[in-house]
């Protein structure tokens, strides 16, 4: 096991909400904390292809959470928003297929004041979920994480 200082939270969090159709897959490096990429094409030097199976046995593949995970966060944040407009507005953005790009506009669009505050809490939500996810694949100990995830507070909307 690594310290949990080893591993890039934020990159990992990426890997997890990665919905992109391409043929390709994020790995951890066990022995160093590593992030790597592997696509079908290219393998993880960016020039040989090379079979998944065939990858060393340190690479732990790193599968993307459902989009509903994330989705969750979008309906938290705007349930969290102080102000009724604004409230009202992000919720309704997250009604029906395009969601994600609904909040996303109205967020930028017509609430650039909550922007920082849905970047952080995104983010804490994301590291979050990295550190379990590091957790259930016995990379960093269960303690180490349990100490990081309670001395950080999820962010909340003003």
């Amino acid at each position: 096991m690594l310290e949990l200082h080893r591993f890039d939270l934020d990159a990992i969090a990426t890997a997890l909400s990665d919905q992109n159709d391409y043929e390709h897959q994020w790995l951890v490096d066990s022995a160093s904390g590593e992030l790597v990429l592997w696509t079908s094409d290219t393998g993880i030097d960016g020039q040989n292809p090379i079979e998944l199976d065939e990858l060393d046995e340190k690479l732990v593949a790193i599968s993307p959470l459902p989009s509903s995970v994330w989705y969750r966060d979008m309906a938290d944040f705007a349930d969290a928003v102080s102000d009724e407009t604004a409230r009202s507005a992000l919720t309704s953005a997250l009604d029906g297929r395009g969601a994600f790009r609904r909040f996303k506009n109205e967020l930028y669009e017509n609430h650039p004041d909550l922007i920082s505050a849905w970047h952080a809490f995104r983010d804490a939500r994301g590291e979050g979920r990295a550190v379990e996810w590091l957790v259930d694949n016995r990379l960093v100990d269960g303690n180490a994480a349990q100490d990081f995830l309670s001395g950080r507070p999820e962010s909340s909307p003003t």
